[in-house]
């Protein structure tokens, strides 16, 4: 079976320590389950192979990719199952795991300084750039993955998992905002099957821009980019929930000692963020969110570090 195979079908267990009586029985898929232990291999997976089909990715081209580290693992991994080089711009903001996996896949990386290991709107747009010159060079494929409608699709199957596991009993799903397109995709599945369904997204309280407020440093990796991204679709989104990243930290750390599981720090935002949506909703409710990917890929941070 191809490695590619293995990325979905990922389980779903619910909360039982962390939530109130009161409140609607949360959800939460695992996404951790895909193969570089991270949701992202949906959309890298579906960002290459349509790249293939309609041939803006060649057989001797190089991806190129900016990333805090989850997309460029799963970037990575395709194009080494795939036999493409792929050339990577991160920073020193997100954590050392993830660079050395994206390295042990092959990937050759570029690292852009950040401002005192923080996530800020002008490390992004740095990013960004870098990967932009990078892209000038020939026999090169940009992903582009904030501005890139094929890795929408690659949540699509997501969307169906969660209707599929739920028996169609789902009514919120809530999920943070990085590129949108995660939030996005199964929103539209979602929806498509039950319009009535609440889509919830959560944000750095820190840089609320989606509320309206002004960009600022947070430290949920993965989130947060500080502007409003080009893939979000206000039109799909009936809330946007504000956390904190010291909240977001805590909440990770308590669902690796209270549920036995083990996630980053948007999971923690997620969940609490799902706690706010459960107790309006009441217990005869169902709320889904997701653990992006695996506590693993932090351990070095403050997350969890006892050094």
């Amino acid at each position: 079976m191809d490695i590619l195979r293995a990325t979905g079908n990922t389980s779903m267990v619910r909360l039982r320590k962390v939530v109130s009586p009161s409140c609607a029985e949360i959800f939460v898929k695992l996404e951790s389950e895909n193969p570089t232990g991270s949701m992202k291999d949906r959309m890298a997976e579906a960002v290459i192979s349509r790249a293939e089909e309609d041939g803006r990715l060649g057989p001797r081209d190089t991806v190129i990719e900016y990333t805090g580290g989850s997309t460029g693992t799963s970037l990575a991994l395709v194009c080494a199952a795939k036999g493409y080089r792929i050339h990577i711009v991160t920073s020193d903001a997100f954590s050392q795991e993830k660079r050395d996996h994206m390295a042990a896949l092959g990937a050759e990386l570029t690292l852009v300084p950040s401002e005192g290991g923080l996530t800020t709107k002008k490390l992004i747009l740095d990013m960004i750039e870098a990967a932009r010159e990078l892209s000038q060079e020939p026999h090169t494929y940009w992903t582009d993955q904030l501005n890139n409608q094929d890795s929408i699709a690659g949540y699509y199957s997501l969307g169906e998992e969660i209707w599929s596991q739920t028996n169609g009993e789902v009514d919120a799903f809530v999920h943070a905002v990085g590129t949108a397109a995660s939030s996005r995709g199964v929103a539209t599945v979602l929806k498509r099957h039950k319009p009535s369904v609440k889509i919830v997204v959560v944000e750095p309280a820190e840089s609320s821009v989606l509320l309206g407020g002004q960009p600022g440093p947070h430290k949920i990796e993965g989130i947060g980019i500080g502007y409003t991204p080009p893939l979000w679709e206000p039109t799909l989104v009936d809330e946007i929930l504000p956390v904190r990243t010291d909240n977001a930290k805590e909440m990770a750390r308590r669902l690796a000692r209270e549920e036995s599981l083990f996630g980053g720090t948007s999971a923690g935002a997620n969940v609490l963020a799902a706690i706010q949506v459960a107790e309006r909703l009441g217990p005869n409710a169902k709320v889904v969110t997701l653990m992006c990917d695996s506590g693993l890929k932090y351990l070095s941070t403050d997350v969890y570090s006892t050094r």
